[in-house]
């Protein structure tokens, strides 16, 4: 090959290269407006349909007929059921205000919207999760999952010393960050099992652990070595997070909390910031996830420790257990609304 045909071999490739790159990002673009124009359409069709119940007494008879008549006259168009369209009456009662449809709604696909009417009923906590999922880039199965864990009363949970220690708007968000607990139903443990199990158990499944953690947590090792006058450590678990910019040591226990713990990661929170942070870092954070804590033990043992620590709790699958109603509390809680329904009728 000659070179100029070399030349030219290598000028048609980058060219062809930026081609394909513009018609991937046309092609999301489009995705994105149709998904738009798909979500303000059936939000206007359930506001329809809803007035038209309120204002003229329809009932929910008229959603069947108008369901066959849609794909009568649209058959090549899928999302006209009965079903559906009782979901967009739902959507535009859910959110009678359409700003907040044209503002944040219409970035999500229609399957979250549905996961989102069915399974939480705050309009607060929905607006929550929609947004955590549009930051997020959550798909349908780790909404669902983030919605079944109760992610809104976990996240932001943990006892820290950020205020103090890290500058704004960095404290705030790394408290956002942090949840409590954090939800390990995924691992299966013995139950004499012990910190190093445990730390094992999170790697072996360090994708589940990454998606409990939450997004921008990027794993560099267990048992990472660090040396210090010559004597050698291990800390169980470091991350680096790429929003935050810094890096997260995780040491894990599996006893309730003790003012010591504290002590050795602020020890390992100081020499990861002289060895491995760079000079466009944020302060490294310290995060102790131990089987138990109680507030006032916790807040005096990281009051005067000038390293950025947070302490929050694990729950494993045996915990997770305990805290579920036994069959018999169940029957009594069945029984009690029972009694409850009849007294009122």
């Amino acid at each position: 090959m000659t070179d100029q045909s070399s030349l030219f071999s290598q000028n048609y490739d980058a060219f062809l290269n930026r081609l394909k790159e513009r018609i991937r990002h046309a092609q999301v673009l489009a995705a994105t407006a149709l998904n738009r124009e798909a979500i303000l359409l059936y939000w206007q069709l359930g506001k329809e349909i809803l007035e038209r119940q309120e204002r003229e007494g329809w009932g929910a008879k008229v959603v069947d007929r108008l369901a066959k008549d849609l794909r009568r006259e649209f058959p090549d168009v899928q999302g006209f059921s009965a079903r559906n369209l009782k979901y967009m009456r739902a959507f535009a009662e859910a959110y009678p205000d359409v700003e907040i449809v044209q503002r944040l709604l219409h970035k999500l696909p229609w399957g979250h919207l549905i996961r989102l009417l069915d399974s939480v009923k705050d309009s607060d906590q929905r607006l929550w999760y929609a947004q955590q999922a549009i930051e997020n880039g959550w798909s349908r199965t780790i909404l669902e999952y983030q919605i079944e864990s109760g992610l809104h009363k976990r996240q932001g949970g943990a006892i820290t010393n950020f205020e103090q220690t890290l500058p704004q708007p960095q404290s705030d968000l790394a408290r956002d960050l942090i949840k409590d607990p954090y939800n390990f139903s995924f691992l299966t443990l013995g139950k004499n099992a012990q910190e190093r199990d445990l730390e094992n158990a999170l790697v072996a499944h360090i994708r589940d652990f990454l998606l409990e953690l939450g997004m921008g947590f990027s794993f560099m090792g267990s048992q990472y070595p660090i040396a210090v006058d010559g004597k050698d450590y291990k800390l169980d678990l470091l991350f680096y997070h790429v929003r935050l910019r810094c890096y997260v040591v995780i040491e894990l226990k599996m006893v309730e909390f003790e003012p010591e713990f504290s002590g050795k990661l602020n020890f390992y929170v100081s020499a990861i910031d002289d060895l491995l942070r760079h000079e466009d870092d944020q302060p490294t954070i310290g995060i102790i996830l131990c089987k138990s804590k109680r507030r006032t033990t916790v807040e005096y043992a990281l009051r005067n420790v000038s390293t950025p620590i947070a302490v929050s709790t694990h729950q494993l699958p045996d915990q997770l257990k305990e805290n579920l109603p036994s069959s018999e509390q169940l029957e009594i809680e069945i029984d009690t609304k029972l009694s409850e329904i009849a007294n009122q009728e």
